[in-house]
């Protein structure tokens, strides 16, 4: 194959704008992860409940896109939430452990997704009837409208979400939860609403995502099982683990490689892939790649004491 200038161009500017919605995905897994230390595999079905509930909402309920998509966001925060509280809070109360974590995830993304099949069918749907996005050319690279929305929203839920924890009460509680929970709680900050905000923050990472994914491209009712979810495990490790903005940037990492790979690969050998990929990150780079931001050793109790009494006064 010729790699001239304007492939290799081509390729990287529609890897980029396809890492909009891994990055995102990438972003709602570590983030769960990190505050609610929970491997939530469940995130595939969440992915689901936001994109039928968009595909209701446009194509049944006939609503406009800002209506639509809030829509969608609404009942993906409602699902997590209850997610939280009846799932995940009645399994740490009961102390149960990582395994039984793991296979209650994996039950109730299945059981969404079969959900969804059930009452959507099995076909591929998008979220409106033409998908098709007005393009143009900025020298030897054709850029899509959609290749421009997808970035900026990448970009703007980013900007919020680190805005968010950096700067605001709710998300400095979420980070000394993430720390220490029982500290944390000791110095008046609950808990349990930060495990709920997490949740709350994935849900709107998960329908922007999937707004994106479905405004390019027909979606099948067990994609995000079988490949949304796997890009955000795989870069959740690659980011480290804690690493939510690490995690993000290993999203796009991954969908530049899947963009790249197809100039040595057939693209229906790309999702196996994406399945030897994860084993060899895990095997080999348990702690993460290169993204890996911390500012030193793992905070301990002594340390982190003060950024917890100041965040719990605030709260208070």
């Amino acid at each position: 194959m010729d790699l001239s200038f304007e492939l290799i161009a081509q390729l990287a500017w529609t890897g980029l704008a396809s890492s909009s919605s891994y990055c995102l995905f990438a972003m709602a897994f570590a983030l769960v992860l990190k505050v609610n230390r929970v491997w939530n595999f469940g995130q595939a079905g969440l992915m689901v409940v936001s994109y039928f509930g968009m595909y209701t909402a446009f194509r049944l309920l006939d609503l406009p896109p800002l209506a639509g998509a809030v829509f969608g966001a609404a009942i993906t925060i409602a699902v997590a939430v209850a997610l939280e509280r009846w799932g995940f809070g009645t399994l740490r109360r009961r102390n149960s452990s990582v395994l039984t974590f793991f296979i209650f995830t994996i039950a109730l993304a299945h059981g969404l997704v079969y959900t969804a099949e059930l009452f959507f069918g099995t076909d591929p749907k998008t979220l409106f009837p033409s998908i098709i996005s007005p393009v143009r050319l900025v020298g030897p690279i054709v850029v899509s409208d959609w290749d421009l929305t997808a970035l900026a929203t990448a970009a703007a839920m980013t900007t919020a979400l680190w805005l968010f924890m950096r700067k605001t009460g709710e998300g400095k509680a979420m980070i000394a939860v993430s720390d220490d929970p029982d500290l944390a709680e000791m110095y008046g900050i609950d808990k349990n609403r930060a495990y709920a905000v997490a949740m709350m923050l994935s849900a709107v990472l998960l329908s922007a995502g999937m707004y994106l994914i479905g405004t390019k491209a027909a979606m099948f009712p067990a994609t995000p099982m079988n490949q949304f979810l796997i890009f955000a495990v795989i870069a959740t490790i690659m980011g480290g683990i804690g690493n939510v903005f690490a995690a993000g940037v290993a999203g796009v990492v991954l969908a530049l490689m899947q963009s790249f790979s197809v100039l040595v690969i057939a693209s229906t050998w790309q999702i196996l892939l994406l399945y030897i990929l994860i084993f060899v990150v895990i095997v080999i780079f348990p702690q993460g790649v290169v993204f890996k931001f911390r500012r030193g050793p793992s905070r301990q109790a002594g340390t982190l004491a003060p950024a917890v009494e100041e965040t719990g006064e605030k709260q208070a």
